[in-house]
């Protein structure tokens, strides 16, 4: 996987690229929304928590798959309010904190009205290309 930010363009606001060039090849994995659900059922007040709960189901079905943060081409994120990006974004970072300046996602953050629960401030889904 190649991160690709032209020269001509702004650099990107955070950890992420402007876009990625997966490997000729690479089998696509694409997860559904993941949301901020503690295994208990329960849920977590504060967006970085939730956020956090996130990327932990991520990393889950990515290993499921053989794969890792690596892999992934692209986040897709969903907030509820402006109040809760910089804990996204945290956690975010700390998701891809392994994975080196070349190879990171491209990323989209995006204010939401809000989720099938009230409870829920913070949904994520990633699409990760894996080797062949």
């Amino acid at each position: 996987m190649r991160s690709l930010t032209p020269a001509d363009l702004p650099p990107p606001f955070a950890r992420y690229a402007h876009g990625v060039l997966a490997p000729e090849g690479a089998r696509i994995l694409v997860t559904s929304g993941q949301l901020g659900l503690r295994a208990d059922g329960t849920v977590p007040h504060d967006a970085g928590e939730q956020a956090a709960l996130c990327f932990e189901a991520i990393t889950a079905i990515l290993a499921e798959a053989g794969a890792g943060a690596h892999h992934v081409i692209r986040l897709n994120a969903f907030v509820t309010d402006r109040i809760h990006m910089p804990a996204y974004m945290a956690a975010r970072d700390s998701f891809l904190g392994q994975v080196p300046a070349t190879a990171l996602p491209a990323s989209t953050l995006v204010i939401v009205s809000g989720f099938t629960r009230p409870e829920f401030l913070v949904e994520v889904e990633a699409t990760a290309a894996l080797p062949a």
